[in-house]
Protein backbone atom coordinates (compact mmCIF):
# COMPACT_ATOMS: atom_id res chain seq x y z
CA UNK A 1 0.00 0.00 0.00
CA UNK A 2 1.40 3.39 -1.02
CA UNK A 3 0.93 6.31 1.36
CA UNK A 4 1.71 9.87 0.23
CA UNK A 5 2.35 12.22 3.16
CA UNK A 6 2.46 15.98 2.55
CA UNK A 7 3.94 18.40 5.07
CA UNK A 8 6.40 15.88 6.51
CA UNK A 9 8.39 18.46 8.50
CA UNK A 10 5.51 20.19 10.25
CA UNK A 11 4.62 19.33 13.83
CA UNK A 12 1.95 16.80 12.86
CA UNK A 13 3.73 15.66 9.71
CA UNK A 14 6.89 14.84 11.64
CA UNK A 15 4.93 12.54 13.99
CA UNK A 16 2.97 11.03 11.08
CA UNK A 17 6.21 9.79 9.54
CA UNK A 18 6.48 7.56 12.60
CA UNK A 19 2.84 6.54 13.06
CA UNK A 20 2.03 5.81 9.40
CA UNK A 21 5.18 3.77 8.66
CA UNK A 22 3.66 0.41 9.74
CA UNK A 23 0.66 0.87 7.41
CA UNK A 24 2.52 0.77 4.10
CA UNK A 25 5.21 2.20 1.85
CA UNK A 26 5.50 5.83 2.93
CA UNK A 27 6.48 8.61 0.52
CA UNK A 28 6.91 11.75 2.62
CA UNK A 29 7.29 15.17 1.01
CA UNK A 30 7.71 18.77 2.04
CA UNK A 31 7.54 21.84 -0.21
CA UNK A 32 10.96 21.14 -1.76
CA UNK A 33 10.87 18.84 -4.82
CA UNK A 34 12.52 15.42 -4.53
CA UNK A 35 13.07 13.18 -7.58
CA UNK A 36 10.57 15.23 -9.54
CA UNK A 37 7.89 14.94 -6.84
CA UNK A 38 6.44 18.17 -5.44
CA UNK A 39 4.73 18.53 -2.07
CA UNK A 40 4.33 22.29 -2.47
CA UNK A 41 0.63 23.05 -1.97
CA UNK A 42 1.01 26.44 -3.64
CA UNK A 43 2.01 24.66 -6.89
CA UNK A 44 -1.31 23.16 -7.95
CA UNK A 45 -0.08 21.69 -11.23
CA UNK A 46 2.98 20.15 -9.59
CA UNK A 47 0.81 18.71 -6.85
CA UNK A 48 -1.57 17.11 -9.33
CA UNK A 49 1.33 15.70 -11.39
CA UNK A 50 2.93 14.24 -8.24
CA UNK A 51 -0.23 12.38 -7.24
CA UNK A 52 -0.66 11.01 -10.75
CA UNK A 53 2.94 9.78 -10.72
CA UNK A 54 2.82 8.20 -7.24
CA UNK A 55 -0.74 6.83 -7.54
CA UNK A 56 -1.10 6.49 -3.76
CA UNK A 57 -3.70 4.38 -1.99
CA UNK A 58 -3.77 6.94 0.81
CA UNK A 59 -3.01 10.68 0.76
CA UNK A 60 -2.36 12.30 4.14
CA UNK A 61 -2.26 16.08 4.00
CA UNK A 62 -0.48 17.54 7.00
CA UNK A 63 0.56 20.68 5.09
CA UNK A 64 -1.33 23.96 5.36
CA UNK A 65 -1.07 27.73 5.39
CA UNK A 66 -1.18 28.40 9.14
CA UNK A 67 -0.06 32.05 9.54
CA UNK A 68 -3.39 33.18 11.00
CA UNK A 69 -2.66 36.90 11.11
CA UNK A 70 -0.87 37.05 7.74
CA UNK A 71 -3.86 35.28 6.15
CA UNK A 72 -5.82 38.51 6.59
CA UNK A 73 -3.62 40.12 3.90
CA UNK A 74 -2.19 37.08 2.08
CA UNK A 75 -5.70 35.94 1.26
CA UNK A 76 -4.86 34.57 -2.19
CA UNK A 77 -2.04 32.36 -0.90
CA UNK A 78 -4.11 31.11 2.03
CA UNK A 79 -6.98 30.26 -0.32
CA UNK A 80 -4.69 28.47 -2.76
CA UNK A 81 -2.93 26.34 -0.13
CA UNK A 82 -5.85 25.61 2.20
CA UNK A 83 -8.68 25.59 -0.33
CA UNK A 84 -7.66 25.03 -3.94
CA UNK A 85 -4.80 22.60 -3.21
CA UNK A 86 -7.10 20.56 -1.00
CA UNK A 87 -9.58 20.44 -3.88
CA UNK A 88 -6.81 19.08 -6.14
CA UNK A 89 -6.01 16.38 -3.56
CA UNK A 90 -9.67 15.46 -3.26
CA UNK A 91 -10.27 15.30 -7.01
CA UNK A 92 -7.21 13.12 -7.56
CA UNK A 93 -8.11 10.88 -4.61
CA UNK A 94 -11.62 10.42 -6.02
CA UNK A 95 -10.19 9.48 -9.44
CA UNK A 96 -7.80 6.95 -7.91
CA UNK A 97 -10.28 5.58 -5.39
CA UNK A 98 -7.76 6.57 -2.73
CA UNK A 99 -8.37 7.70 0.84
CA UNK A 100 -7.66 11.33 1.75
CA UNK A 101 -6.80 12.26 5.33
CA UNK A 102 -6.90 15.98 6.06
CA UNK A 103 -6.63 18.26 9.09
CA UNK A 104 -8.81 21.24 9.81
CA UNK A 105 -9.46 23.57 12.72
CA UNK A 106 -11.94 24.83 15.30
CA UNK A 107 -11.50 28.20 13.54
CA UNK A 108 -14.30 27.17 11.16
CA UNK A 109 -16.70 28.03 14.02
CA UNK A 110 -17.78 31.39 15.43
CA UNK A 111 -15.92 30.85 18.70
CA UNK A 112 -18.90 32.00 20.74
CA UNK A 113 -20.53 30.36 23.75
CA UNK A 114 -19.04 27.79 26.12
CA UNK A 115 -20.35 24.49 24.70
CA UNK A 116 -17.90 22.16 22.96
CA UNK A 117 -18.46 22.23 19.19
CA UNK A 118 -19.96 19.17 17.50
CA UNK A 119 -19.31 18.16 13.89
CA UNK A 120 -22.91 19.03 13.04
CA UNK A 121 -22.81 22.59 14.45
CA UNK A 122 -23.16 25.52 12.08
CA UNK A 123 -19.88 26.95 10.78
CA UNK A 124 -19.10 30.68 10.82
CA UNK A 125 -15.38 31.48 10.59
CA UNK A 126 -14.23 34.67 12.35
CA UNK A 127 -11.11 35.17 10.22
CA UNK A 128 -9.76 34.41 6.75
CA UNK A 129 -7.64 31.50 7.91
CA UNK A 130 -10.78 29.77 9.20
CA UNK A 131 -12.62 30.55 5.96
CA UNK A 132 -9.80 29.07 3.87
CA UNK A 133 -9.73 25.90 5.96
CA UNK A 134 -13.51 25.58 5.68
CA UNK A 135 -13.21 25.83 1.89
CA UNK A 136 -10.81 22.88 1.98
CA UNK A 137 -13.21 20.80 4.06
CA UNK A 138 -16.09 21.51 1.69
CA UNK A 139 -13.98 20.68 -1.37
CA UNK A 140 -13.21 17.25 0.07
CA UNK A 141 -16.82 16.51 0.92
CA UNK A 142 -18.04 17.76 -2.47
CA UNK A 143 -15.52 15.56 -4.32
CA UNK A 144 -17.08 12.35 -3.03
CA UNK A 145 -13.66 10.84 -2.23
CA UNK A 146 -13.18 8.50 0.71
CA UNK A 147 -11.96 10.78 3.46
CA UNK A 148 -11.17 11.38 7.09
CA UNK A 149 -11.17 15.04 8.11
CA UNK A 150 -9.91 15.76 11.62
CA UNK A 151 -10.68 19.17 13.09
CA UNK A 152 -8.27 19.91 15.92
CA UNK A 153 -7.07 22.88 17.96
CA UNK A 154 -4.20 24.27 20.03
CA UNK A 155 -1.71 21.87 18.42
CA UNK A 156 1.80 21.64 19.82
CA UNK A 157 4.84 19.42 19.35
CA UNK A 158 8.13 18.98 21.16
CA UNK A 159 9.81 19.70 17.84
CA UNK A 160 9.71 23.28 16.60
CA UNK A 161 8.17 26.31 18.28
CA UNK A 162 5.15 26.12 20.54
CA UNK A 163 3.33 28.15 23.19
CA UNK A 164 4.95 26.36 26.13
CA UNK A 165 8.46 26.98 24.81
CA UNK A 166 7.63 30.65 24.28
CA UNK A 167 6.35 30.98 27.85
CA UNK A 168 9.47 29.31 29.25
CA UNK A 169 11.74 31.56 27.20
CA UNK A 170 9.95 34.71 28.37
CA UNK A 171 9.81 33.47 31.97
CA UNK A 172 13.62 33.33 32.12
CA UNK A 173 13.96 37.07 31.52
CA UNK A 174 10.74 38.65 32.78
CA UNK A 175 9.32 38.88 36.29
CA UNK A 176 5.79 39.37 35.00
CA UNK A 177 3.85 37.85 32.10
CA UNK A 178 0.44 38.84 30.71
CA UNK A 179 -1.47 35.90 29.19
CA UNK A 180 -4.94 35.72 27.66
CA UNK A 181 -7.47 34.11 29.98
CA UNK A 182 -10.76 34.27 28.06
CA UNK A 183 -9.89 31.86 25.21
CA UNK A 184 -10.62 28.25 26.17
CA UNK A 185 -9.43 25.05 24.48
CA UNK A 186 -7.41 21.87 24.97
CA UNK A 187 -3.69 21.73 24.13
CA UNK A 188 -3.38 18.76 21.77
CA UNK A 189 -0.10 17.03 21.01
CA UNK A 190 1.02 16.36 17.44
CA UNK A 191 1.99 12.86 18.61
CA UNK A 192 -1.57 12.18 19.79
CA UNK A 193 -3.00 13.46 16.48
CA UNK A 194 -0.62 11.22 14.52
CA UNK A 195 -1.35 8.13 16.61
CA UNK A 196 -5.12 8.62 16.40
CA UNK A 197 -4.79 9.16 12.64
CA UNK A 198 -3.02 5.82 12.18
CA UNK A 199 -5.48 3.96 14.41
CA UNK A 200 -8.53 5.50 12.72
CA UNK A 201 -7.13 4.96 9.24
CA UNK A 202 -6.41 1.30 9.98
CA UNK A 203 -10.05 0.79 10.99
CA UNK A 204 -11.48 2.87 8.13
CA UNK A 205 -9.60 0.79 5.55
CA UNK A 206 -11.54 -2.22 6.84
CA UNK A 207 -14.81 -0.35 7.38
CA UNK A 208 -15.24 2.42 4.76
CA UNK A 209 -18.51 3.48 6.41
CA UNK A 210 -16.32 5.17 9.08
CA UNK A 211 -15.32 7.84 6.56
CA UNK A 212 -16.26 11.40 7.47
CA UNK A 213 -15.57 14.46 9.59
CA UNK A 214 -14.33 14.15 13.17
CA UNK A 215 -13.24 16.37 16.03
CA UNK A 216 -9.90 15.40 17.55
CA UNK A 217 -8.52 17.08 20.67
CA UNK A 218 -7.11 16.06 24.02
CA UNK A 219 -9.47 15.74 26.98
CA UNK A 220 -10.26 18.58 29.37
CA UNK A 221 -10.08 22.32 28.84
CA UNK A 222 -7.95 25.26 29.94
CA UNK A 223 -7.31 28.92 29.11
CA UNK A 224 -4.00 30.13 27.69
CA UNK A 225 -3.37 31.70 31.10
CA UNK A 226 -4.02 28.38 32.83
CA UNK A 227 -1.83 26.61 30.29
CA UNK A 228 1.04 29.05 30.89
CA UNK A 229 0.65 28.72 34.67
CA UNK A 230 0.78 24.92 34.38
CA UNK A 231 3.91 25.02 32.20
CA UNK A 232 5.81 27.42 34.45
CA UNK A 233 4.82 25.62 37.66
CA UNK A 234 6.00 22.33 36.15
CA UNK A 235 9.29 23.85 35.03
CA UNK A 236 9.97 25.35 38.45
CA UNK A 237 9.11 22.05 40.16
CA UNK A 238 11.68 20.39 37.90
CA UNK A 239 14.51 22.70 38.80
CA UNK A 240 14.31 25.37 36.08
CA UNK A 241 15.54 28.78 37.24
CA UNK A 242 12.95 31.30 36.07
CA UNK A 243 12.70 35.02 36.78
CA UNK A 244 8.91 35.17 36.52
CA UNK A 245 6.96 35.71 39.76
CA UNK A 246 3.53 36.68 38.39
CA UNK A 247 1.38 35.51 35.48
CA UNK A 248 -1.42 38.00 34.94
CA UNK A 249 -4.71 37.09 33.23
CA UNK A 250 -5.81 39.49 30.48
CA UNK A 251 -8.74 39.61 28.05
CA UNK A 252 -8.36 39.04 24.32
CA UNK A 253 -9.36 42.68 23.78
CA UNK A 254 -6.17 43.77 25.61
CA UNK A 255 -4.03 42.01 23.00
CA UNK A 256 -5.35 43.02 19.56
CA UNK A 257 -4.21 41.02 16.52
CA UNK A 258 -4.90 41.44 12.77
CA UNK A 259 -7.09 38.30 12.80
CA UNK A 260 -9.87 37.75 15.31
CA UNK A 261 -9.44 34.73 17.56
CA UNK A 262 -12.30 32.48 18.76
CA UNK A 263 -12.93 32.57 22.50
CA UNK A 264 -14.41 29.07 22.51
CA UNK A 265 -12.11 26.47 20.94
CA UNK A 266 -13.64 23.49 22.75
CA UNK A 267 -14.26 20.46 20.50
CA UNK A 268 -16.70 17.66 21.30
CA UNK A 269 -14.87 14.40 20.49
CA UNK A 270 -17.69 11.96 21.28
CA UNK A 271 -18.17 10.89 17.64
CA UNK A 272 -14.48 10.05 17.20
CA UNK A 273 -14.23 8.16 20.48
CA UNK A 274 -17.40 6.17 19.84
CA UNK A 275 -16.80 5.28 16.19
CA UNK A 276 -13.20 4.19 16.64
CA UNK A 277 -13.35 2.99 20.28
CA UNK A 278 -10.60 5.43 21.24
CA UNK A 279 -9.59 7.02 24.52
CA UNK A 280 -8.33 10.61 24.35
CA UNK A 281 -6.13 11.45 27.37
CA UNK A 282 -6.40 14.73 29.26
CA UNK A 283 -4.28 17.54 27.89
CA UNK A 284 -1.99 17.52 30.95
CA UNK A 285 -0.50 14.11 30.16
CA UNK A 286 0.68 15.11 26.69
CA UNK A 287 1.96 18.51 27.85
CA UNK A 288 3.92 16.81 30.65
CA UNK A 289 5.61 14.47 28.16
CA UNK A 290 6.45 17.38 25.89
CA UNK A 291 7.87 19.42 28.77
CA UNK A 292 10.00 16.52 29.96
CA UNK A 293 11.46 16.34 26.47
CA UNK A 294 11.94 20.11 26.17
CA UNK A 295 13.53 20.40 29.61
CA UNK A 296 15.63 17.25 29.05
CA UNK A 297 14.55 15.78 32.37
Amino acid sequence: MNILLLGKNGQVGWELQRSLAPLGQLIALDRHPVDGLSGDLSDLDGLRATIRQVRPDIIVNAAAYTAVDKAETETELADRVNGQATQVLAEEAATLGAWLVHYSTDYVFSGQGSTAWKETDAVAPVNHYGASKLAGEQAIIDSGCKHLIFRTSWVYGARGNNFAKTMLRLAKDRESLNVIADQIGAPTGADLIADVTALALGQALQRPELAGLYHLAAGGEISWHGYASHVIAFAKANGEELAVTSINPIDTTAYPTPARRPLNSRLNTQKLRANFSLHLPDWQSGVTRMLMEVLNK
